[in-house]
């Protein structure tokens, strides 16, 4: 790695240096021709020097830093995703089908920690996102089947009404 020059350094006394480089050595430089960016700086919490390497030349080194220091919360808000809306593909690719299914999976977890709440329903969450889905179709009130459990839940008469048929 080789130092191409300094970046526009800040006023910042934290930042120690904001540096234009190239991976590699002088004469391998066309392996990645593209610069990067190096931005050293100083946390002012735990008095530790950290250096962020980025292709971002746009951003401030505070900026830099920040992204970087906040990378963890965003680890563990995807983590929290998978674990909690069970989320096991999404449907589209687009950044509005992806962010859809993200809004309605978000929505519908809270609705349930709402509901649990309210009722002061004693079981889990995941027992009674169970016991919602195996009534989905059937018309019940959603008290009425707070009072069931998931061994209950299975001899739970069918309605007093016909089945619909869908016409197509």
């Amino acid at each position: 790695m080789f130092v191409a020059g300094q970046h526009e350094k800040g006023s910042n006394p934290h930042c120690l240096a904001d540096e234009k480089i190239f991976i590699g050595e002088f004469q391998n430089q066309y392996d990645y021709p593209h610069a990067l960016r190096r931005v050293t700086w100083l946390d002012e919490e735990t008095k530790k020097v950290y250096q962020f390497i980025t292709n971002n030349f746009e951003l401030t080194p505070e900026q830099v830093a920040l992204v970087y220091k906040n990378r963890w919360q965003v680890e563990l808000f995807f983590k929290w995703i998978k674990q909690n809306l069970k989320i096991k593909s999404f449907l589209g690719t687009s950044k509005n089908a992806v962010l859809s299914q993200i809004w309605v999976a978000m929505i519908f977890f809270l609705l349930m920690c709402y509901i649990k709440f309210q009722t002061r329903f004693k079981g889990s969450l995941l027992e009674l996102t169970r016991m919602m889905r195996e009534a989905l179709m059937l018309r019940r009130n959603i008290i009425d089947l707070l009072s069931l459990n998931t061994k209950t839940l299975k001899r739970l008469k069918p309605p007093d009404f016909p089945q619909q048929t869908l016409w197509i």
